[in-house]
């Protein structure tokens, strides 16, 4: 129960900077920041990416000193997405098992430029590798075999594993890929290793400019509404959450993220387990499009935009504004 007014007056606190300050319950730093980065062929290399203004592919130079950037900021971890070359795409996506591929080369950068001194969060699924576009094999219909696709995305967890990856993040959305995943790496001695689920993976619109960065926006046939979710749907997100923390999974992301705070907010009141989200790259792109267009202030959408996750529950947010809204806040 509290007073009323005049004896309440809620704009007391608000009235100047020190006591805003003092009463604001939500707050961002950049160690809630993971910062997405994008692997390609190559030294010297910066491509940048059209749909994505401000964000380019790197070669393993360019991503050690994006890692050394990353230290300097405080930004605690990076998470890796490779730009695989059209000549190592296959039907089975057999690169994904490559120990010398994009994402274990870079993973092997960061490590020799700054050791342990940030995380590495590497992504698990096929649609970089495939083909066809799709996160995992496929029939001769085009429909995504889960039970095989599983196999490989162990055999992919492990190659990162033992390349150094810090967190295994698998965002395919198959059934049953978490336990698989989580045994294969109790087996082989990788006890450590975190799992990061996209448990609550959406069949969204905001992906478009990403499929873009890794490459997979040309080849993707049809769509991926066979394996995920439905954006009507919440309380499947809730079963698909409960599932990956059985299996094992550590933490768990909601992908798209600001339009999907309602997720965010029923995962972590149901389960009180740390939940990231995805300020994904059409999010990303709608931001950069209304600072261009003077519809608002760049710094202040972004920061904004973010500490919204933090308030909705988010103990982190992977944002392609890692790096801009670490600086504004140090």
């Amino acid at each position: 129960m509290t007073a009323a007014y005049p004896h309440a007056r809620l704009r007391r606190t608000r009235a100047a900077a020190w006591s805003r300050a003092l009463h604001r319950e939500t707050m961002l730093t950049p160690a809630d920041l993971i910062w997405p980065l994008f692997v390609t062929e190559g030294s010297g290399v910066e491509e940048p990416i059209a749909s994505l203004p401000g964000v380019s592919r790197w070669s393993f130079d360019g991503i050690a000193e994006r890692a050394r950037e990353a230290v300097t900021l405080g930004i605690p971890c990076l998470a890796l997405f490779p730009n695989t070359q059209p000549g190592r795409r296959s039907e089975d996506g057999r690169e994904a098992l490559n120990p010398e591929n994009l994402m274990c080369q870079a993973i092997r950068a960061i490590r020799d430029a700054v050791g342990d001194g940030v995380g590495i969060l590497t992504d698990v699924a096929l649609d970089p590798y495939t083909s066809h576009g799709q996160d995992g094999l496929i029939d001769e219909a085009g429909y995504v075999l889960n039970d095989r696709t599983v196999e490989v995305l162990v055999g992919q967890s492990l190659n990162q594993a033992a390349a150094g990856a810090d967190i295994i993040a698998p965002s395919d959305m198959m059934d049953g890929r978490i336990g698989a995943i989580r045994a294969a790496l109790e087996d082989e001695g990788y006890a450590n290793i975190q799992i990061m689920a996209y448990a609550a993976k959406y069949a969204s619109a905001f992906y478009g400019p990403f499929r873009d960065a890794v490459g997979s926006r040309g080849l993707l046939k049809g769509d991926k509404k066979t394996y995920q979710m439905d954006p009507g749907n919440s309380e499947e997100a809730l079963r698909e959450v409960a599932l990956d923390l059985a299996e094992g999974a550590d933490s768990v992301m909601v992908k798209p993220g600001l339009p999907y705070l309602d997720i965010v907010r029923r995962v972590k009141e149901r389960f009180e387990v740390p939940v990231f989200a995805y300020q994904v790259s059409g999010e990303y792109a709608m931001i950069e499009a209304a600072a261009a267009a003077g519809a608002g202030d760049r710094d202040a959408l972004v920061l904004e935009t973010l500490l919204a996750f933090k308030r909705a529950g988010c103990s982190g947010v992977l944002t392609y504004h890692a790096a801009h809204a670490a600086r504004l806040l140090t």
